[in-house]
């Protein structure tokens, strides 16, 4: 069955260049982007795991771990990450998990259950192995992103799509498109415009399904 949204993300035990450990404890009481890769050593993934390693100080500043996927073993992802430290000139602190069985790819419906994948198989054959997942403290997930191989991954968008999460996560609000931090925020449609006031004090109008407000803080 598909993951979905609101779907609690499975507690798979995983294998990783940093040790084995149950993802629901790896995630604990933290934010978790997950992001996945059909194979190591491949130009595109290096320049995503690259611009990850960038951003450890804003992963840091929002409470929220990271962690890789790639469809080859520990030893690949050990040596991988030279050369992913190298290109980006930061250290990749993060563990990535080794999926060579396609366990994770196929729980989390990167794959077909029943995909053929031969052996000495490319980065084609596995090129759906390229998501994005958030996962909140609760264990829920938040976010899906796919993206086929010949786009690289826009990682501000991926912090602008975490921060809109964590604004409205169990907040009756919503983020209007472009939206960035700070911002003005939608007052969801649950609330009459009396609660809305109430819960946030001054509320615009623009339509009458369409209330805008200061972020809370």
């Amino acid at each position: 069955m598909a993951l979905r949204i609101n779907d609690t993300l499975p507690n798979l035990t995983v294998q990783t260049d940093q040790g084995s450990f149950a993802l629901h404890d790896f995630i604990g009481d933290s934010w978790m982007i997950l992001f996945s890769h059909p194979k190591d050593f491949t130009p595109v993934c290096t320049t995503e795991f690259g611009a990850v390693a960038q951003l450890a100080e804003e992963w840091e500043k929002r409470n929220t771990k990271v962690i890789g996927l790639s469809v080859d073993g520990v030893d690949e992802h050990v040596q991988w990450k030279a050369d992913i430290e190298s290109f980006a000139g930061a250290k990749a602190g993060f563990p990535i998990i080794a999926d060579k069985d396609l366990t994770v790819s196929k729980a989390f419906d990167m794959l077909p259950a029943d995909a053929y994948l031969p052996d000495g198989r490319t980065a084609a054959d596995s090129a759906s192995v390229r998501v994005v997942f958030i996962v909140s403290p609760d264990k829920k997930v938040q976010l899906m992103m796919t993206y086929p191989m010949s786009v690289g991954r826009n990682f501000a968008e991926v912090l602008r799509a975490l921060d809109a999460l964590q604004a409205t996560y169990q907040t009756p609000i919503a983020t209007p498109a472009n939206w960035v931090h700070g911002q003005d925020v939608i007052v969801a449609l649950s609330l009459d415009d009396a609660a809305a006031r109430e819960k946030f004090g001054e509320i615009d109008a623009k339509l009458p399904y369409l209330r805008t407000t200061k972020m809370p803080a």
